[in-house]
């Protein structure tokens, strides 16, 4: 074991907040593996790079020496999440449950170490629960505590429906805690009322009551508002080499170091030592490359992360076209076809207006040639590559 106030700096990494501080302390310095919670619905299949910041934290504890319990929440599941949501969520059937829990399972380990984690299932323990069990565990909270919570406060001021069933929710993730006799557990800053409650339950089940960390909700491509699959501006973990690091390529300079900070292994001083040559004037673009070597590498092995630092670089600095771009054979008739059909018959364009907005804003080429005429009318028999954006390439020959 390191030194406590070692323990404690890495701990502190990225976390938003930790509640309560002194307690975690003095259960560091008991010198025994502490049992690390974490919770996840299956709501979802596909994890992203949002969801690792919680995985990186809980990496970092193992590599402390302590226990890591990953529940995945199949019962909780069945209920539905309502944090952060403004309608009652739709609960999950028990198929799509065991489908994305075993996706789940899969992926989790691209970072844990499968052989020091502990997978737990919360079915486990509330499937064993009677009605009067149930009754008990509601009995620890009143609807005026619950209602204190910002999400259900707001949907109850403005009309809005919502199901007893959603009360239930935050006490089942607090029980799971009692079960679990968690030593610690973490949560992104949006479900600190539900960690709260395992605190408060461990304390009215006469256990000692678990230390919270929070992390913070990362940021989506755009820089505004939380990665988000359903928004659009999310990288997978599951993406191609290609993809990741493209898509981390395009991020901002300056969101570059919240990423970093998030995601990163490197130590805080190497950190710390990027942000003071770009202050010196180096070019960041060469930090953020490193940086999408790293995680393009943790996902997809070791030589990924070179192979698609040299793929950017070739298609980007040396404006090469990748070699991998599909090729499609499109009919366009004797009378032509409008670019801007063309490019949406292709799939290098969801509609075509956004076909026409792209060639408006500069972002068309054909075979390296920038397309400024909206109206024009691509012929048959011809072969070129077409480019719309930075990554999107397609070989068509029109017949």
């Amino acid at each position: 074991m390191i030194p406590v106030q070692e323990a404690l700096a890495i701990i502190q990494r990225g976390a938003q907040e930790i509640l309560v501080e002194s307690e975690l302390i003095e259960k560091l310095e008991t010198g025994r593996p502490l049992r690390i919670k974490a919770g996840f619905d299956p709501t979802a299949p596909d994890l992203h790079l949002g969801h690792t910041v919680l995985l990186n934290k809980l990496k970092q504890f193992q590599d402390l020496g302590h226990e890591i319990l990953f529940l995945i929440g199949d019962f909780t599941g069945m209920i539905g999440d309502p944090t952060g949501k403004n309608v009652t969520r739709k609960p999950l059937t028990p198929e799509q449950v065991k489908e994305n829990a075993k996706s789940y399972q899969e992926q989790v380990f691209k970072i844990l170490d499968p052989a020091k984690t502990t997978v737990v299932f919360n079915s486990e323990w509330m499937n064993k629960l009677s009605s009067a069990d149930m009754i008990r565990l509601a009995s620890n909270h009143t609807v005026a505590r619950m209602l204190e919570r910002d999400d259900f406060d707001k949907r109850y001021k403005s009309g809005q429906s919502i199901a007893i069933h959603e009360f239930l929710y935050p006490l089942i993730q607090g029980y799971d805690s009692v079960e679990l006799n968690a030593d610690v557990e973490l949560g992104g800053t949006d479900q600190k009322f539900n960690l709260l409650m395992g605190r408060e339950l461990q304390k009215a089940y006469g256990k000692p009551q678990q230390s919270i960390l929070t992390m913070p909700i990362l940021e989506g491509l755009d820089g505004v508002q939380k990665m988000s699959k359903s928004l659009g501006n999310y990288i997978g973990i599951n993406d191609s080499p290609k993809d990741i690091f493209g898509k981390l390529m395009s991020i901002s300079d300056d969101l570059m170091w919240r990423y970093i900070e998030l995601l990163s292994f490197r130590t805080l001083d190497e950190i710390k030592q990027w942000r003071t040559e770009v202050e010196q004037g180096r070019n960041p673009v060469e930090i953020k490359k490193m940086f999408a070597e790293e995680i393009v590498s943790r996902f997809h092995g070791q030589q990924a992360g070179p192979e698609a630092r040299q793929g950017f670089e070739n298609q980007f600095k040396k404006r090469e076209i990748p070699e991998d771009i599909a090729d499609l054979n499109i009919t366009v008739g004797d009378d032509g076809m409008p670019i801007a059909n063309l490019l949406k018959e292709a799939n290098l364009t969801v509609s075509t207006s956004e076909a026409l907005r792209m060639i408006k804003q500069g972002g068309v080429k054909i075979d390296g040639t920038k397309v400024d005429d909206k109206a024009m009318i691509i012929t048959k028999d011809i072969t070129a590559v077409y480019q719309v954006g930075k990554r999107k390439f397609a070989r068509i020959t029109t017949n």
